[in-house]
């Protein structure tokens, strides 16, 4: 009997996404006896998930993308540091504003030959608006030296396992497939920058001339390229859900103001669309077992979680690798009868110790510091307790 095919497809998600997925794949290492996440039939990753995705598929382990990603604790090459996804894209600002002079010469020209409105004349000026906020350059050296460790590699076509990293063509709106026959000889660094450049935020990747934008343009995890491969089993993770606030104490996502308004928009677009995707799946492969595990839509720390600060990176993480326990635990039954198909079972020993975690709390380092938490902690009650108050005057 042939070995059941196992792949995994990892959708984006931000920094936020990336927390989820190494925190709830640390929690499938554990739990899932039989199932080896550096040895998989296939990856494929879209956005935060290709960071990820390409980890795994070069050996590294959930718990050392844990270390390196969530607890700052990794050596050498291995540490990432999350103050590169924030560095200033000052190439980028320096090319747009050398455009501004020009710009501003030829809607003076139009203004004053072509007698157009103001207006018309200025349109022009929106060239000299930045692509994006953020440079990737920093995060890509990061990659590139990670890679380059021995028994790792940034060249798909060295890879012991299928890695496809997926970005979009923005002139051209095409999926990317990086790592497929002619677009494998890209470094996988490139490429997962590529994917994760989210428009505004991150200018588009230029490569052989042309420029890729985020891969979850065009779809949320792109897992048909495994299915069509002939995978088994497919495990899926997608860190982004709308948030459903019934009886959670916010009563309308509005009063939260414009972020969290965008943020819930793009939840739901995106959801509906992997749903859409799913249903999909199902349908034209009937015979593989497509799990899906993200966050409950109930949850709100997974929905306001801060996750630019070192300290809420680690509480995100444990939430999410304590969830994905819960989930195990409450669809033991018909999980375990879907995994046993493919020799892969459910540790029960593992899902059912109450004090496993996956970092461990890090006491105040002193007094000050304790009354400065629990104050913080009382302040956020006492706030609580006013909007319910008002609320309900």
């Amino acid at each position: 009997m042939a070995r059941p095919r196992i792949g995994l497809a990892l959708a984006g998600g931000g920094p936020l996404g990336a927390i989820y997925e190494i925190g709830a794949l640390c929690a499938l290492d554990e739990a899932l006896q039989g199932l080896d996440l550096n040895a998989l039939d296939g990856y494929v990753g879209v956005s935060a998930g290709a960071f990820i995705a390409a980890g795994l598929a070069n050996g590294i382990a959930p718990r050392e993308l844990c270390r390196s990603f969530i607890e700052d604790e990794a050596a050498g090459d291995d540490l990432f540091d999350a103050s590169l996804l924030m560095r200033p894209a000052w190439r980028e600002y320096a090319r747009r504003l050398a455009t501004l002079p020009a710009l501003l010469a030829h809607a003076g020209l139009r203004c004053a030959l072509d007698r157009r409105s103001l207006l018309s004349a200025l349109e022009p000026l929106g060239r000299a608006l930045p692509t994006g906020i953020f440079s990737g350059a920093a995060m890509e050296a990061q990659l590139r030296r990670t890679f380059a460790r021995p028994g790792r590699s940034n060249d798909f076509r060295r890879l012991a396992r299928k890695l496809v990293v997926v970005a979009t063509d923005l002139d051209s709106g095409a999926a990317a497939r990086f790592g497929t026959p002619g677009l494998d000889h890209v470094p996988i660094s490139q490429a997962v920058l590529a994917s994760a450049a989210l428009p505004g935020l991150y200018p588009p990747v230029e490569i052989e001339g042309r420029s890729y934008v985020d891969g979850a343009l065009k779809k949320t995890l792109h897992a048909r390229l495994l299915l069509d491969d002939g995978v088994d089993l497919l495990l899926c993770l997608n860190p982004l859900v709308p948030f459903d606030s019934a009886g959670e104490g916010i009563p309308r996502l509005v009063d939260g103001g414009l972020p969290l308004v965008l943020s819930q928009t793009f939840r739901a677009l995106i959801h509906s669309r992997m749903e859409l995707g799913m249903g999909g799946y199902a349908r034209s492969h009937p015979d593989v077992d497509i799990l899906l595990f993200e966050p409950d839509q109930q949850d709100p720390q997974m929905f306001l979680a801060n996750t630019f600060s070192v300290a809420l990176r680690r509480v995100v993480a444990e939430h999410a690798y304590q969830q994905t326990r819960a989930m195990l635990r409450s669809r033991r039954g018909t999980l375990g009868a879907r995994l046993a198909r493919h020799g892969v079972t459910l540790d029960d020993a593992v899902l059912d110790d109450a004090h496993r975690h996956l970092v461990e709390p890090r006491p105040p380092r002193s007094r000050a510091l304790r009354a400065l938490r629990r104050l913080d902690e009382v302040l956020d009650d006492l706030e609580h307790k006013i909007q319910l108050y008002a609320q309900t005057t």
